[in-house]
């Protein structure tokens, strides 16, 4: 029988396509090489900066590309799309409508796996870009759960530790802001923490904080296993 392929809209950034691969493969009890899942990847670094469009205003709206990029892996043979970027899932509505495949998306996912623990009203930190913040792409999925969310106060230093991974990859000094804004939200009240950028997933394994965690890369590896193991209709 041959198995579900999800295609990846990745590239944004590299490195952080390639860890989602790596949470893939810890999903999969695997004895050869037969057992893993396989994936169609569409590695395009050259996506319109998300960040340049959303925060700065100047930038080229990264959605016919990202479009052209779910049109190619729906053609490659992908049954489902997965993009390991939160902040682009701002554009998820023009990917869905330019495909007839479902989209995995890590959002609506995330929040739902968070709703099954938390109470009505309860507050979930977010560790995320600034672009996140700005555009809302939590706001309609939170609202829907009855959560809320909360951000901490220094948008500017998560943004410099993002650009930061991005330059140089899992640095302590990135390590430092990301486990400062935890304890901040934490004391804020947050029940609830999301790891909502990929780029502070890569120091996720070292984060240690009071509330539970959820890193939407995970979620996202879950369901594209999911997806992988489902019968094809």
């Amino acid at each position: 029988m041959s198995r579900n392929v999800v295609g990846i809209l990745g590239g944004m950034g590299p490195e952080a396509t390639i860890l989602l691969q790596q949470r893939l493969l810890a999903t999969v009890q695997a004895t050869d090489d037969a057992d893993h899942l396989p994936l169609l990847i569409d590695m395009n670094p050259q996506v319109p900066s998300r960040i340049a469009h959303l925060i700065d205003g100047i930038g080229i709206d990264p959605s016919p590309v990202l479009a052209e990029m779910a049109q190619r892996l729906e053609a490659a043979g992908a049954t489902a799309l997965a993009m390991p970027c939160n902040t682009a899932h701002y554009y998820a509505p023009q990917i869905e409508a330019a495909v007839s495949i479902q989209f995995l998306n890590t959002v609506d996912l995330s929040v739902a796996s968070a709703a099954e623990s938390l109470g009505k009203g309860a507050a979930i930190g977010m560790l995320a870009s600034p672009a996140v913040r700005l555009a809302g792409v939590f706001d309609a999925a939170l609202a829907r759960a009855g959560l809320n969310a909360l951000w901490p106060a220094d948008a500017d230093r998560m943004l410099a530790a993002i650009r930061l991974i991005k330059a140089r990859g899992a640095t302590p000094e990135a390590q430092e802001v990301l486990s400062h804004a935890a304890a901040e939200l934490a004391k804020d009240g947050a029940s609830m923490l999301f790891i909502a950028c990929s780029e502070f997933s890569l120091l996720a394994p070292s984060l240690s904080t009071p509330v539970p965690v959820i890193d939407t890369i995970d979620v996202l590896a879950d369901a594209i296993h999911h997806h992988s193991q489902m019968k094809q209709s």
